[in-house]
C-alpha cells in the first residue's frame, strides 16, 4: 500500500484546480499545467486539496498510486514555485554565454556547441562557468538539463565536463610511476 499515494495535494491560495475530459488541469501564478488522468487512479478536489487513490485493486492501479500523488504534487509545486537545475562546467577553456534564444557552449570540440533554448524554459549565465535552467515543468528542467550536461559528461581523471550542482564526481588515480 502507498504511504505517499495516501497523503492528499493541498491547493495552496491563488491556485485553482479542475478536472474535465480526462485531464487535470492546475492554474496559479507562474502559468498552467495539465496532466491525462489515468483510468486506474480515481482523483478528486474536495475541501482545497486533491485527493489520488487507486480505482480498483488491480496491481497496476497501486503500482501507479504514489507515482500518480507526486505528479500531482509536481504540478502545483511548478505553478507555485517552480523548479531549477544548475550545472557547472569545469575544465580550461570551457564556457559558456547566452546569445538570444540560443546558449553558446564551448567545450573543447573544433566547433562551438548552439543550443537552443525550447519554450517555457528560462536558461540564465550569471557566470561563464554556471548555467541555471528553470522553469514550471520539472520533467522538461530535467530533460533540458540532461541534454546540456550530455554534451561533455564529467570525467574520472582530471574532472572535466559538465555536472550538476552537488554531484560528486568519483576521481580516479592516474598511472603509477
Amino acid at each position: 500500500m502507498s504511504r505517499i499515494g495516501k497523503k492528499p495535494v493541498a491547493v495552496p491560495a491563488g491556485v485553482s484546480a479542475s478536472i474535465d475530459a480526462g485531464t487535470l488541469s492546475v492554474k496559479g501564478p507562474k502559468g498552467t499545467l495539465s496532466m491525462a488522468m489515468v483510468d486506474d487512479i480515481s482523483y478528486g478536489i474536495e475541501d482545497g486539496q486533491i485527493v489520488v487513490a487507486p480505482a480498483n485493486e488491480s496491481k497496476r492501479a497501486r503500482a501507479f498510486w504514489g507515482m500518480h500523488r507526486t505528479l500531482v504534487q509536481n504540478l502545483v509545486t511548478g505553478v507555485t514555485e517552480g523548479f531549477s537545475k544548475t550545472l557547472e562546467i569545469n575544465g580550461v577553456g570551457y564556457r559558456a554565454n547566452l546569445q538570444g534564444k540560443n546558449l553558446k557552449l564551448q567545450l573543447g570540440y573544433s566547433h562551438d556547441v548552439d543550443f537552443a533554448v525550447p519554450e517555457g524554459i528560462a536558461i540564465a549565465t550569471p557566470d561563464q562557468t554556471t548555467v541555471q535552467i528553470s522553469g514550471i515543468d520539472k520533467q522538461k528542467v530535467g530533460q533540458i538539463a540532461a541534454e546540456i550536461r550530455r554534451w561533455r559528461k564529467p570525467e574520472p581523471y582530471k574532472g572535466k565536463g559538465i555536472k550538476y550542482r552537488g554531484e560528486f564526481i568519483f576521481r580516479k588515480e592516474g598511472k603509477k610511476k
